[in-house]
């Protein structure tokens, strides 16, 4: 107070107030990342509904014939199946019925099994689950491991044989491998006895504990086969973009700081080599759901993919466009989670 007039104090300034701003205009920035990055997952949401109901219309085979199972029927009942699901109505009406249908969660009914296509689904979503999940939690594993240790030792024995091994088994298509294990490892070759069974996913007639023994036991093979396929990708990824960092003055810092070689890896070129690996882990992530088609056809696994191969070859047009848009589905929500997360492991991306 001067002269009885109430002079205002100095504008409060500081850490907590400057901190403030800086904060908000990051937040604000990734708010308006992750709306572009959502909507963008909406549109290829749609895409996929279009591109299911057309795409699956150009294979050949009348969808009457699989309801009927081949007999012979007067045309009054063709007409009558034809006009229970739809079939009379023009392309445009049984499209605009399916997306909205599709968008309450209604997939339409199976021609061949008569039951609605969402329950299809959900009985063989935990097989492929258990099949895919198995070998994504081992090759992604196994890929980062190998991948390390490949670019950390760059040039040496271990790193030749190691992507030359990757590169191998990654170029070989998973059915013919799946196949190559039958032959081998379960109708036996030479001295080599049969030790697991050629497909399917249980025996039968067993409970407990050892029915989960006997699932195991039919898991080895499928599991083998994809973890041997795809583990290669995890790896090369993993080296190559590790191989990018270990240039970095950071690491060079750390060693003079007197850290162990290994400390150097594990706590600062590896957390920053990530980021590639990240998106490819999602990537794979999304693929669980839909399984892998041919190594299931091969070892007559009960899944989505084996599903996917048997409504296909009928063709079941609901049970096909239902899988398909659940595998495309899962690839873009796994895709689009990956995106959002990347601003929280790299604060550059999305400024």
């Amino acid at each position: 107070m001067v002269g009885g007039t109430a002079v205002a104090g100095p504008e409060v300034t500081g850490p907590a107030g400057a901190g403030r701003a800086p904060r908000a205009r990051t937040a604000a920035a990734y708010l308006r990342y992750a709306a572009g990055k959502l909507a963008g997952a909406a549109i290829s949401l749609l895409a996929v509904l279009v591109t299911s109901f057309f795409l699956f219309r150009l294979i050949p085979g009348d969808p009457v014939k699989v309801m009927t199972g081949g007999r012979p029927v007067s045309a009054e009942q063709i007409a009558a199946y034809r006009r229970e699901f739809g079939l009379d109505l023009p392309l445009w009406q049984q499209f605009t019925d399916y997306c909205g249908k599709a968008l309450t969660g209604d997939l339409g009914t199976s021609y061949q099994f008569h039951v609605p296509v969402i329950d299809k689904i959900t009985e063989a979503l935990p097989n492929t689950l258990l099949l895919t999940g198995t070998a994504f939690v081992l090759y992604t594993a196994l890929g980062i491991f190998l991948g390390t240790r490949a670019a950390w030792r760059h040039g040496g024995l271990g790193d030749r044989l190691n992507t030359g091994l990757a590169l191998t088994l990654y170029s070989i298509p998973s059915f013919w491998l799946g196949l190559l294990l039958i032959i081998v490892l379960s109708v036996g070759v030479g001295p080599i006895p049969g030790l697991f069974p050629t497909g399917g996913m249980e025996s039968g007639g067993k409970e407990g504990f050892a029915h989960v023994v006997d699932v195991v036991h039919h898991l080895v093979l499928p599991v083998v086969t994809l973890v041997a396929v795809e583990y290669g990708q995890t790896l090369l990824v993993t080296r190559s973009a590790l191989l990018d960092e270990m240039g970095g003055d950071y690491l060079t810092t750390a060693r003079a700081k007197g850290l162990r070689d290994d400390l150097v890896r594990r706590r600062h070129a590896v957390p920053n080599a990530l980021l590639p690996t990240v998106t490819l882990i999602f990537i794979n992530l999304g693929r669980t759901v839909a399984g892998v088609i041919l190594v299931e056809t091969v070892f007559s696994w009960p899944g989505l993919g084996g599903l996917f191969y048997q409504a296909l070859s009928v063709p079941d047009l609901p049970l096909v466009q239902g899988l398909f848009f659940v595998f495309a589905a899962a690839v873009i929500v796994m895709n689009t989670l990956a995106d959002l997360l990347y601003p929280l492991l790299d604060p550059r991306v999305g400024r």
